[in-house]
């Protein structure tokens, strides 16, 4: 048997082989143009497109643990040129050669080792068979060592069919590679016959599937704060404005909240566009005051904190009504426990990727920063953490993927300082630059839908994109 084991491993190597080309040269090819990505269209445009404000979408090769290490980058440092374009589209005919080449070399080896799979089989048909056979016209020992070697080589037939299906995995992967060097080169003809408007059309169009990719990309780690989009400057110094995070895509009602104490007017915009242009909002008035800006929108309900209180209150846009209104248990209120700026932050609530959750402190933490995770229909403390880090010394903070980080300062000069990851309990110092365009942030807040965050910075309106950093698990990862 020492002559089959050593040809099974030959067929394992090559099967590894084409394991190692599916998890990673595989997904470069996918990162490296969004026309050749099979993630599909997206009905949602970028939300603020601009040549300074694109998207774009890297991938890289396996990592040393096994997994494929890929980061989405938003925005796009610069608008797509001709010549870039054109100089991009080469480097991936490039590499889609190198690849061609690599299949091939692949397949001459996957068809040698094809013809021992079939004698291979062969060779059990007949032990099978004579086995059969052989009954009683054998000794009782050739009888034994017959059934024997049988049950030697029975393991390998599961391994046989895996290796012939994995062959033929082979051979469409090769034929995509040869439709996608086709492709390739069908764009580089077609590069020269257009201008440079409907070239930038294209790209657009690109830039918004790179976008829908992104999105699919699910839960990452904060590693980039864009430039500061200016939408609007109105109102007052301190306020707060929103979108609902678990909207469709073609709701994109506007809800704005000036002031930061004592305010019960909510205004209801159509559209972004109606919210820069002030027009089309109908007015909401709610039944208590509110206090601080920790306001959040979350699937048709305003979550506030009621002044002078430490009462969470869940308002409903269309039934114009509280639906439920619970005590934050030991939160502290009324300017005991706020961010650095004041201003009754006391409560903080936010949405992220996994639900709502409330920021604020207690007396028993020591006026540290609290998370809690929320539930949204009867307002009861799920899980909380203590994050250790004095609320005091906290600019402001926000919610991505499960993980709260904290920017040292409203004021100029800000970053993101800090993050707590509520999967481990654990914390870490970070170095983040964050651009305080105004000098004074009193609302910061993320929002998973549009994967930006919405800041009310000095009587402006502002948005950021953020960069994740993504580690995804390959097929074979558990």
């Amino acid at each position: 048997m020492s002559v089959p084991l050593l040809k099974i491993g030959a067929v394992l190597s090559t099967m590894a082989m084409v394991t190692n080309w599916m998890s990673q040269t595989l997904p470069s090819l996918v990162g490296l143009n969004g026309t050749v990505s099979r993630a599909g269209s997206s009905e949602k445009i970028t939300l603020f497109q601009s040549p300074e404000e694109g998207w774009q979408l890297y991938t890289s090769a396996q990592a040393p643990d096994g997994k494929c290490v890929c980061t989405a980058v938003i925005p796009a440092q610069s608008t797509c040129s001709r010549d870039g374009r054109s100089r991009e589209l080469r480097q991936l005919m490039e590499k889609v050669q190198n690849v061609s080449q690599s299949m091939e070399v692949l397949e001459l080896r996957t068809y040698r080792d094809l013809q021992y799979v079939r004698s291979m089989e062969t060779l059990m048909r007949s032990l099978d068979a004579r086995l059969r056979a052989a009954g009683g016209s054998v000794s009782a020992k050739s009888f034994q060592e017959l059934k024997d070697r049988m049950a030697e080589l029975l393991p390998l037939s599961s391994v046989l069919e895996q290796y012939k299906t994995d062959t033929r995995t082979i051979v469409r992967l090769r034929e995509d590679v040869r439709n996608l060097s086709g492709s390739l080169a069908a764009i580089q003809e077609e590069m020269g016959a257009y201008g440079y408007e409907d070239l930038q059309q294209r790209v657009l169009a690109l830039e918004a599937r790179l976008h829908a990719c992104a999105q699919k990309l699910g839960c990452g780690k904060l590693t980039g704060v864009s430039n500061p989009i200016t939408i609007r400057a109105m109102g007052s110094r301190f306020g707060s404005w929103m979108t609902d995070t678990m909207a469709p895509s073609a709701d994109s009602r506007v809800w704005y909240m000036d002031g930061y104490y004592k305010g019960r007017r909510v205004l209801e915009f159509r559209t972004l566009g109606d919210f820069i242009k002030g027009q089309n909002f109908i007015q909401h008035l709610l039944p208590q005051p509110w206090a601080g800006t920790g306001h959040v929108v979350y699937n048709g309900s305003l979550f506030y904190n009621k002044y002078q209180s430490n009462v969470v209150v869940k308002y409903h846009f269309r039934s114009r009504s509280v639906l439920v209104q619970r005590s934050l248990p030991g939160a502290g209120y009324n300017n005991t426990f706020p961010y650095s700026w004041g201003g009754f932050s006391d409560m903080d609530f936010m949405v992220d990727e996994s639900g709502l959750w409330a920021v604020y402190t207690t007396n028993q933490n020591a006026g540290n920063i609290v998370v809690s995770r929320l539930d949204p229909h009867t307002l009861e403390v799920m899980r909380s953490w203590d994050t250790g880090y004095p609320k005091r010394s906290a600019g402001e903070a926000f919610m991505i993927c499960g993980v709260l980080y904290v920017t040292n300062s409203h004021l100029a000069g800000a970053k993101v300082y800090f993050a707590y990851f509520t999967n481990t309990s654990s914390y870490e110092y970070t170095d983040v630059p964050f651009h305080n365009q105004y000098s004074h942030i009193s609302m910061l807040d993320y929002n998973p839908r549009e994967r930006a965050l919405y800041t009310w910075n000095n009587g402006h309106q502002v948005l950021y994109n953020v960069t994740l950093f993504h580690v995804i698990s390959t097929s074979g990862d558990p």
